[in-house]
């Protein structure tokens, strides 16, 4: 974390002065610790009134799948959180059906992970699979273009698989296992990405014309938000949910294994959290989970400054991947992660007009049509001057 004259970190958590979109209160406690708060008020996170409202919804779910062979659909990578949820879902009497996008870059542990969990919950699976040539051609022209958003187009088709399949089935209820108690909210302003922004820099830089890629236009977002009504749920908002405790369930009641740390289930989210962002950008996006632990009382700010400051480890075989993957030589590797940095304001992209609907996507965010978490990040203006997380 680099220092200075005007240099400051948060008195409650380890986000500092380099943190974009960062204020400081009185008391020298960030925006971003206040924002925490203000989520846990809004969606009564591990209180009472969070499992009102919760088990609220699930009755809501119960009765809009009522004759239908699934009532929700979840997305699932493998990872933890999503493994969790469909746990949880059959617990609450849910009848899910598990959707993954597979970019071809899961680890074999992650599509194990998969099996696993829906084989001993008797979940039924749907798997996009897109082309392999055309996903790698994506990462290629994403590390060209200099972004930081390396691995945007996995997020981007998830979220579109996500609501096609729940379209394709007659479902109105998509359930995510993201926690902000537990891997806290991104800054403003870092990894930015839409479908236009996706569409742009593959066609200034690709060289397979995109065929199989489930980008998520504006239109389709549309469609999906006000023709077909489809609600956006996330669970872990309203409960006290803890990752460990879940990691333990998972193992004794499916055999799920874990991968060794967040996000890295899958190889373009390892390569861009452990290599691309830490070396090209300065970003080590530790700091978010690692300030969520802190805001819960399960790390101080010692500590997780210690682990912060502890090297990513060995990125090697990562890295030797990405460059075969991707038919980079060395030198045309490190050409790459030593060239010039862009921004996602150097191309096109749709965040001028989230901005100006901003009022619709309020009510839209309140009515869980889309992720709260959305309408915090991407319909306010950025600040034109980022720091970095170094």
């Amino acid at each position: 974390m680099a220092g200075g004259d005007n240099y400051k970190m948060c008195t409650r958590c380890i986000y500092d002065s380099n943190t974009p979109g960062i204020t400081f209160d009185e008391i020298g406690i960030c925006n971003y610790c206040h924002q925490i708060e203000n989520l846990e008020e809004t969606f009564g996170t591990g209180k009472p009134k969070g499992e009102k409202a919760l088990q609220d919804i699930l009755e809501q779910i119960r009765r809009s799948g009522k004759n239908k062979k699934y009532d929700c659909v979840i997305g699932v990578s493998g990872g933890t959180d999503s493994s969790f949820m469909l746990l949880k879902a059959q617990e609450w009497g849910l009848r899910p059906l598990a959707v993954h996008y597979d970019n071809t870059w899961n680890s074999a542990v992650a599509t194990e992970n998969i099996r696993k969990v829906t084989s001993r919950l008797n979940i039924d699976l749907y798997t996009y699979v897109i082309n392999n040539k055309e996903a790698d051609d994506i990462f290629r022209s994403f590390l060209i273009a200099g972004v930081p958003e390396f691995d945007a187009s996995t997020d981007i088709a998830y979220a579109q698989v996500l609501r096609s399949a729940a379209a394709k089935f007659k479902i109105k209820y998509i359930l995510e296992g993201h926690s902000f108690h537990e891997e806290g909210v991104s800054p403003m302003g870092k990894n930015y990405f839409d479908g236009k922004y996706i569409a742009d820099i593959h066609k200034k830089y690709g060289k397979i014309k995109m065929k199989t890629y489930p980008n998520l236009t504006f239109k389709e977002f549309l469609k999906w938000v006000l023709v077909y009504r489809q609600k956006f749920i996330r669970p872990y908002w309203y409960m006290d949910y803890s990752k460990a405790d879940s990691r333990k369930v998972l193992e004794e009641q499916t055999g799920w294994i874990y991968y060794g740390g967040h996000h890295l289930e899958n190889r373009s989210a390892a390569f861009f959290h452990m290599v691309y962002q830490p070396e090209k950008f300065g970003i080590d996006n530790r700091n978010w989970a690692l300030c969520a632990q802190v805001r819960r009382g399960r790390l101080t700010r010692e500590q997780a400054l210690e682990i912060y400051r502890t090297p990513l480890g060995n990125t090697d075989e990562i890295v030797a991947y990405v460059k075969k993957r991707l038919e980079l030589s060395d030198n045309e590797y490190e050409k790459l992660m030593k060239g010039p940095g862009r921004s996602f304001r150097d191309f096109k992209t749709y965040k001028k007009r989230f901005e100006r609907l901003r009022p619709l996507f309020f009510i839209l965010a309140k009515a869980n049509l889309v992720p709260m978490s959305f309408y915090i990040k991407y319909c306010f203006p950025f600040k034109e001057t980022d720091g970095n997380n170094n």
